[in-house]
């Protein structure tokens, strides 16, 4: 991609994206060419989604079932009092089209199985998870480890956060299952539907989300491959852990 093939407000609308020697013109083109899933449209996958779509990811597919209400409108940042009874996925696509509408999103309105990641896995280049469910959570991961494709994983609740990615194209990396397996104690499986967050922290652990993203799709920086990033955003404390693949991992380990 030249200059000549931005119009002028393709040029304004990414200056400052083409003024990083790490993305330019030839990143900016990658970008618009790029397919991102998201998998959950609330309070982590509004600003992802935002920043994705702001940056110019060419094309976003949302996945989620549920519709806006009143307790959302705290930290889901991509919705408004209008939105209230209505489709998430549709909302957010919404929101995305009018901050970017020369990008194409697309809304699918139920919660994301194994036939439908299946089905658009082949030709995506990142998964972004920012559902709220290990049940999701575990069939994500499995999309991920059988079409290669890297994983971008992030969970908050109360004033914890955490982002980890989890990128079956390196050797010997963990998957998300290395780190939780399916018989987690009931404990860990609450949400902040039970247990209450912060809301700005959802929008940090988003930001994080689609910043990672981005360094994927272009092979740019250090993601989190294999690495734990923590924050409390009550005392505002990072905390980075290394992840090593479990062997005996039901997903990916050597004996599955």
């Amino acid at each position: 991609m030249s200059t000549a093939e931005l119009s002028n407000s393709q040029l304004n609308r990414y200056s400052r994206h083409l003024l990083l020697p790490e993305i330019d013109l030839a990143g900016q083109a990658r970008l618009s060419q790029a397919k991102a899933v998201i998998i959950g449209a609330g309070g982590l996958g509004s600003p992802a989604a935002m920043y994705l779509a702001s940056s110019g990811v060419g094309h976003i597919t949302i996945f989620d079932d549920d519709r806006v209400d009143l307790g959302n409108l705290q930290r889901q940042i991509a919705f408004t009092l209008n939105d209230i009874e209505n489709n998430k996925a549709q909302c957010l696509r919404n929101t995305l089209l009018a901050l970017n509408p020369e990008i194409e999103i697309k809304a699918i309105h139920r919660r994301a199985d194994k036939r439908q990641l299946r089905k658009i896995a082949n030709n995506t280049d990142v998964l972004i998870d920012c559902c709220d469910n290990f049940d999701s959570r575990f069939i994500i991961n499995q999309a991920s480890l059988e079409h290669k494709i890297p994983l971008v994983s992030g969970a908050a609740i109360r004033f914890q956060g955490q982002v980890s990615i989890f990128d079956p194209r390196t050797k010997n990396a963990p998957c998300y299952q290395c780190l939780y397996n399916e018989k987690e104690p009931e404990q860990a499986r609450q949400t902040c539907h039970d247990r209450g967050v912060f809301a700005p922290l959802v929008g940090i652990i988003g930001s994080i989300q689609a910043a990672e993203a981005l360094k994927i799709i272009l092979n740019i920086g250090k993601p989190l491959t294999g690495q734990l990033l923590t924050i409390d955003a009550l005392n505002m404390t990072p905390r980075r852990l290394k992840l090593n693949k479990d062997p005996f991992c039901p997903a990916c380990g050597d004996n599955k």
